[in-house]
């Protein structure tokens, strides 16, 4: 039983590390860094026409990139990780060793999570370098932590998509995480609505989805960090006590439906 317990750690880690080396190889994620990098190098230039607002437009449009594309980086790989595994009939030989659907469900989650660290983190560097380019130095410490917000909530956003890849199609998968993730922006707002409508079965609808899907706008700090804001220690916690209950809870959703289905 010893042994066990210490194989089950580096059963999940392996597949994690495979899950990484995947996902880096997918040319999708070159393509999405460097439209980013392009794009915080249009924030410089679009920076020397703002009269002396360069750090301002730069820390705006950069971390605003930097989460859009980690969203469709979030998406498009994470509904693909376990599919593919699917679809070529790879799963067959994996499930043939001592490795059980959970730790593959995991496992795939954490090698998605960590290319998506490097991902964040070599764009937050382009735009500490755009910053530092346009004698914004002061803001370079203070955007990084808005910019751990925005992988907690891409953590959510890979739960989410791996949880609907675990049962529905590839396209479908990435049209209900995208939604997922565009509600998840505007909950607060539209329970807000509901409240001035009127409309008791408004407010019924627009609560649950409210307190069911997660709520993204808590990483919400980008415009504030254009400003010189930083995080306090309280939302950070906070979110990050979010985000781990959101992707516990999602994970085992997910291990659940996975565990039923039939690959014979």
């Amino acid at each position: 039983m010893a042994a066990e317990g210490l194989r089950f750690p580096s059963r999940i880690l392996t597949i994690s590390k495979n899950a990484f080396r995947e996902a880096v190889r997918d040319r999708i994620l070159y393509n999405l860094i460097l439209f980013v990098l392009l794009i915080t190098a249009s924030a410089v230039f679009l920076g020397e026409l703002s009269a002396g607002q360069e750090a301002r437009v730069i820390v705006n449009l950069g971390l605003s990139s930097t989460l859009i594309f980690g969203a469709f980086i979030s998406i498009f790989v994470g509904v693909s990780l376990v599919w593919k595994e699917i679809e070529k009939r790879t799963v067959y030989s994996i499930f043939s060793k001592p490795v059980g659907r959970g730790e593959f469900i995991v496992g795939k989650y954490l090698g998605l999570c960590g290319t998506l660290f490097v991902n964040v983190a070599v764009m937050g560097v382009g735009v500490s370098l755009a910053l530092l380019y346009v004698q914004g130095g002061s803001l370079v410490l203070q955007i990084w932590p808005t910019v751990a917000l925005i992988f907690l909530e891409l953590t959510i956003l890979t739960a989410v998509a791996i949880m609907f890849s675990s049962f529905s199609t590839p396209a479908l998968s990435a049209l209900l995480t995208f939604f997922i993730f565009v509600i998840g922006h505007f909950s607060s707002s539209l329970r807000d609505l509901a409240q001035q409508m009127g409309s008791a079965t408004a407010r019924v609808v627009f609560d649950a989805i409210y307190y069911i899907l997660p709520n993204l706008s808590h990483f919400s700090f980008i415009t504030e960090s254009s400003n010189g804001m930083t995080p306090p220690p309280a939302m950070i916690g906070g979110s990050l006590l979010y985000a781990l209950i959101y992707d516990v809870i999602l994970l085992t959703i997910t291990v659940v439906i996975f565990n039923r289905r039939n690959f014979k």
